[in-house]
């Protein structure tokens, strides 16, 4: 993944998607040459000669102080996410440059793997901002045995929405839904961590082999890990209509915490229910294989 382009590309594409009278400017003529937003319309609204912005636009982030990054954020009107990733991308053209560099597995922490155990009645599981599946609790297991399906470990969702997109959509009711914001948090971690040998080769990966990836990463979206719901349709219980909160974990930088649920009283709240016994069936049939085959 090259920054300058990264940068280059992220900024021509936000620019492009607003017209002048969204930002409050006279549309003269009308046959533009270009879409959205002139570059020298971004400097004014910005506030910075055009030379500069050209230079930023560029790729060359580097000498922008945090007002010029927030000026040219409200300028190209991003929202939260995207403000974030261009903060990040300024960050990353900072640093000196370095080699690409593979981020070591991370072992998640036998307290953490306790957390998740007590957690017994809601799916519970880690992640990276790769989608790697890190540590999960028994219910998360079963609810996510479509994905665990694949023998890599660790488990990616990722790969699962892109590489496998039928099971993927019989999963997932929203499969569009996820798959884009699936692309979306790929590449905010990309304007994170730029140089992760992993990523790159995730990212790779999956445009070698998916068209609707390479799509979506076209598109230069991003999205920041946060709550929401998923609906689900799982092959044992059913639909599930989950309630997810994604929670950072500040000790573990990168790993965040998820955990779905579902109101009391709900057909969702039966059906985990089910799954959980399900589960627990599974759980216990393993055992007594295990132990007559010990």
């Amino acid at each position: 993944m090259d920054l300058r382009t990264e940068i280059r590309e992220f900024l021509s594409s936000r620019r492009a998607r607003i017209a002048p009278e969204q930002s409050g400017l006279p549309a003269y003529g009308g046959n533009r040459r270009v879409k959205g937003l002139r570059r020298e319309e971004v400097a004014l609204l910005a506030g910075v000669s055009v030379d500069y912005y050209v230079r930023m636009e560029r790729g060359s982030l580097a000498g922008a102080s945090d007002g010029v990054l927030e000026a040219l954020a409200s300028a190209l009107q991003l929202d939260e996410a995207e403000r974030d990733h261009l903060f990040h991308l300024a960050r990353q053209s900072r640093a000196p440059r370095s080699p690409g560099r593979r981020r070591p597995a991370v072992a998640v922490r036998s307290t953490l793997q306790q957390v998740l155990d007590a957690i017994s009645d809601a799916p519970a599981w880690i992640g990276n901002g790769r989608y790697d599946v890190l540590a999960m609790n028994q219910l998360a297991r079963a609810l996510y045995s479509p994905v665990l399906a694949d023998p890599r470990r660790p488990a990616n969702t990722a790969r699962f929405v892109y590489l496998n997109p039928e099971a993927a959509r019989d999963f997932f009711v929203d499969y569009d839904q996820v798959a884009g914001g699936v692309a979306a948090k790929l590449r905010m971690e990309a304007g994170r961590n730029p140089h992760d040998e992993e990523l790159i080769a995730l990212v790779g990966e999956l445009s070698t082999c998916s068209e609707l990836f390479r799509q979506r990463w076209a598109s230069q979206d991003v999205r920041l890990h946060r709550s929401g719901r998923k609906r689900m349709h799982h092959p044992i219980v059913g639909q599930l209509d989950l309630d997810v909160e994604s929670l950072e974990l500040p000790a573990e930088p990168g790993l965040h915490l998820n955990v779905y649920t579902a109101p009391a009283g709900t057909p969702t709240a039966d059906n985990l229910a089910l799954l959980a016994s399900w589960a627990a069936t599974q759980q216990t049939l393993a055992t007594e294989f295990e132990a007559h085959n010990g």
